[in-house]
């Protein structure tokens, strides 16, 4: 597989769009690679720290939910520091 220059970064497969929330460019959905790139994308640090952002903003969920939310948390806090 033959990688472009874009392959896997996180700001450039998807970027913040103008309502202030993270879109997939167009270039990318008629891409062949996009799923290995934008997985590649959201496992790197700045794509972790982006999911652990967007777990702090999701809705209480009953005991439940936030022993799932603290479960995801502590996974990406140990993902973050493998990329240390």
């Amino acid at each position: 597989m033959v990688e472009k220059d874009c392959y896997g970064i996180l700001d450039r497969v998807f970027p913040m769009g103008m309502e202030g929330l993270r879109e997939v460019s167009k270039e990318c959905l008629q891409c062949p690679h996009k799923t290995p790139c934008l997985r590649t994308a959201l496992s790197t640090k700045e794509g972790l720290e982006m999911r652990s952002q967007r777990l702090e903003q999701m809705t209480e969920g009953g005991f439940l939910g936030r022993l799932k939310r603290w479960s995801r948390k502590k996974e990406l806090s140990r993902l973050m520091k493998e990329r240390e």
